[in-house]
């Protein structure tokens, strides 16, 4: 006992003069692996029950203070040193108020995100978000795509190895089975995302990009009501003195589907290298849902009805900035991300 007081008194004495190096000294010393209380912790064994007692009770008491009388002085000693910081600094109020940095912005295919999404909000569209792993059967099977079916193939997609069917999402589609497995109709939402494909990066292409998934269901919901809504966004987004046509096309969750062209800015719908010469660029994929997309979400097929649609982010900012090549997007040339200051 007597040399616990000791130790305490000890300590007390080298705390109250030492500099914050010389604490971390002492805590080490004091109250370390093999100081001298953790020695007299571990040979209490040789002494009777009641003595055991008040021995663990005083060097458990004494590591206490010892840590408290070390924190206290560390902080100190550190209000200290920013208080004689402060004193020896000194504000030049006749500096100029402005950072000499160069003003900052969103980086184009994120103010396009941000610009897509007012427009739909705008038609009444909530805004949601999306898993970038998904499972098998939320990439495909719920999205009417069965077993051996191309967009299947390893080529397209990136399988996560040593997992139970795990993937990046190749489309935001699957966001549609989520929100339906926990909401009831009606549904109208959008959800924008990063997607993943197997692909070799060109000028058009790369493996990775963003789109905008679309859904909306209720009853009644017609093809008429999917045509109203894009021709709306492409004449908020782009113009109105734009052209706009719906080509027939095939997706596995949709039926009918199509593909919507807008009049090529360059040309004017008269041809040139921008639209291959056909006068007219393909901007995004729709449709209406699929009954076995509904199954699949436990939807009743024959009271309600619904439309999908899918935009890729880059080919809209490509368009609307009159950028050329993808891989411009990517590469972090701040000689061409300034222009967009």
């Amino acid at each position: 006992m007597n040399d616990i007081e000791q130790i305490i008194d000890e300590a007390s004495k080298k705390i109250s003069s030492s500099n914050i190096t010389e604490l971390e000294i002492i805590k080490i010393k004091y109250l370390g692996k093999n100081s001298i209380l953790t020695h007299i912790l571990k040979s209490i064994y040789r002494y009777s029950t009641e003595d055991r007692k008040k021995i663990g009770s005083q060097a458990n008491k004494a590591k206490v203070f010892i840590e408290n009388e070390i924190k206290k002085r560390k902080e100190s000693l550190e209000k200290f040193v920013i208080n004689e910081k402060l004193k020896n600094e000194k504000l030049d109020c006749s500096q100029s108020l402005y950072f000499p940095f160069t003003k900052g912005s969103f980086h184009p295919v994120i103010k396009t995100v941000e610009d897509m999404t007012s427009v739909f909000r705008s038609l009444g569209f909530f805004t949601a978000e999306g898993c970038e792993i998904e499972n098998d059967w939320y990439n495909f099977e719920a999205l009417n795509i069965p077993k051996g079916h191309p967009a299947r193939d390893f080529q397209d997609t990136f399988y996560i190895e040593n997992t139970d069917n795990l993937l990046l999402r190749t489309h935001t589609s699957p966001s549609q089975i989520h929100i339906m497995e926990k909401q009831k109709p009606p549904v109208k939402v959008i959800v924008p995302g990063r997607v993943y494909r197997n692909e070799n990066s060109d000028a058009s292409h790369s493996s990775t990009f963003h789109q905008i998934e679309g859904l909306a269901v209720d009853k009644g919901v017609t093809f008429k009501d999917l045509k109203y809504i894009l021709t709306e966004f492409v004449n908020i987004f782009f113009g109105s003195n734009l052209k706009i046509r719906f080509r027939p096309s095939h997706f596995q969750f949709t039926e009918p589907s199509a593909e919507i062209d807008i009049q090529c800015f360059s040309c004017c719908g008269n041809g040139c290298r921008l639209c291959k010469n056909s006068g007219f660029i393909e901007i995004l994929g729709c449709g209406m849902v699929h009954p076995n997309v509904f199954k699949a979400v436990n939807y009743d097929y024959e009271k309600y009805t619904g439309y999908a649609f899918g935009i890729g982010v880059e080919r809209i900012a490509m368009l609307k900035y009159g950028i050329d090549d993808i891989r411009l997007l990517y590469e972090n040339d701040l000689r061409f991300l300034r222009q967009f200051l």
